[in-house]
């Protein structure tokens, strides 16, 4: 595959203000004036080096909660025991993007000329900074990452040679892995560079792997669902969004726009869910980012996580053919409580963490009520969004009866013509990128060790409580 690049003129939005985020010590190092992230990371990694070894040496030793054996048996669920810069979930309020909320981020962002939603690469400066980033660093960012975007001509020959059976997230994951051929990380490992230095490493490769991957996906998709027709030039000028959605094929605006919101939601929700963990984990033993993103993207691809999206499409898809098109409430009640009856959940509701609406699920609602508000998908969904926290506060089982933000994201796809289910895990995957390596470049930063927790067993856990 040949990548042939035009040049097209760009009109730039207007600069928005910087709202720092980093304690004092970091500000002056992130300026507006200052395109290049490297160098103000650079700046920034020993200011927080020092922050972070005189706060352990004051409190390495202090409490900060107790664990009890149903969190051991139950997913560990609220046990405090990671270390994650770039976003805290809280169960009431939702995700926070180094301290700003969802709407926040949707105001004080860089956007595309013309549009409305935040582009992702002023989100990936935020989670690495900690700094809202200005017009022209996020543009800097989109030019980086459109210089990076090329793939190996074997990931490409690779992905031409997958059957058309294997599920676009098997064949995500292998290219990802594939991609450790172009690691910088691992070539300088084994040439026996200074552990300082890994994170220079880290970034050149976390920049070059999310550079690729709208690449990656685009190919797969168009293998896949386009006949394997050409995915075209990567454009210079383009932002990093825009170029994703030319390659899979989609000339719309506002489908660029719902991209652009998208693949910024997405992209962190701390770091204890199976994903980031899971880069996280992998990391932590020094595999390089493709092969930790890899496998981040393994378990971003099980029906609890990521895979959750195309199940709720699956789901409203039955609901349609059983139903037929104008449904009552009542009937809507009924079939909801079959489903429960029938041992399954309603897919799209509930959360590990959140008790409230995810602030996801809200700013897509937003999105459509602008854009699409006859849409009788969407209309179904803003009628079960009435009904099943009911049901699942009826049952008694749920302790979050509310929408994620699974419940919302393939009804906006597949308004926009993107109706192939099986391959919005892959979306979710490319965003997710952001955070997880975002997350990856500061752990190396940072020195973070190996992650070895203690198991126990159910004897052993007996003779240790006295039962």
């Amino acid at each position: 595959m040949s990548m042939f690049r035009t040049v097209t003129a760009r009109l730039y939005a207007p600069t928005k203000p910087l709202i720092p985020r980093f304690s004092n010590g970091l500000r002056k190092y992130a300026t507006q004036s200052q395109t290049d992230l490297k160098e103000i990371l650079a700046a920034m990694i020993p200011v927080k080096q020092e922050e972070i070894k005189s706060f352990r040496s004051q409190h390495g030793a202090s409490k900060i909660g107790d664990i009890q054996i149903d969190q051991l048996y139950g997913g560990m669920r609220g046990m405090k025991s990671m270390i994650c810069e770039t976003s805290v979930l809280d169960p009431e309020e939702g995700i926070r993007f180094r301290g700003l909320s969802i709407p926040e981020c949707q105001k004080v962002l860089p956007t595309a000329p013309g549009g409305e939603e935040p582009l992702p690469e002023g989100l990936f400066w935020l989670l690495v900074t900690g700094e809202v980033p200005t017009q022209e660093q996020a543009d800097w960012l989109s030019r980086q990452w459109a210089d990076r975007a090329d793939l190996p001509s074997h990931v490409v020959t690779m992905l031409d040679n997958f059957p058309n059976n294997l599920h676009p997230m098997s064949q995500f994951s292998a290219a990802i892995s594939a991609l450790n051929s172009e690691s910088n990380f691992a070539k300088s490992y084994a040439e026996g560079v200074h552990k300082t230095k890994y994170w220079e490493f880290a970034y050149e490769d976390s920049m070059d792997l999310i550079a690729k991957l709208p690449t990656v996906a685009a190919k797969i998709y168009r293998n896949l669902y386009r006949d394997g027709s050409s995915i075209g030039a990567i454009d210079p000028e383009k932002d990093w969004s825009a170029n994703f959605t030319s390659m899979l094929g989609y000339e719309e605006p506002m489908f660029t726009e719902l991209m652009r919101l998208y693949l910024t939601i997405h992209s962190d929700h701390e770091g204890g869910n199976v994903s980031a963990h899971t880069c996280h984990l992998v990391g932590s033993a020094l595999s390089d980012p493709y092969l930790s993103f890899a496998a981040a993207m393994n378990g971003l691809a099980g029906p609890l996580h990521g895979l959750a999206n195309q199940e709720v499409l699956v789901w409203l898809t039955k609901l349609q053919q059983d139903l037929g098109g104008e449904v009552s409430d009542e009937q809507l009640r009924d079939f909801i409580w079959n489903t429960l009856k029938g041992g399954q959940v309603v897919p799209g509701y509930g959360h590990a963490v959140l008790r409230k609406t995810d602030p996801r699920y809200t700013c897509q609602r937003e999105f459509a009520l602008k854009h699409l508000p006859d849409d009788p998908m969407f209309k179904l969904v803003s009628q079960l969004y009435k009904i099943v926290p009911g049901v699942l506060l009826e049952q008694g089982k749920a302790k979050n009866p509310w929408p994620n933000v699974d419940a919302h994201s393939g009804v906006l796809l597949q308004y926009y013509g993107c109706k192939e289910m099986q391959y919005y895990t892959v979306l979710f995957g490319v965003s997710r990128a952001l955070g997880c390596l975002a997350s990856y470049i500061w752990s190396r930063a940072l020195g973070l060790p190996l992650e070895r927790p203690k198991s126990m067993s159910t004897e052993g856990l007996k003779k240790l409580v006295g039962a």
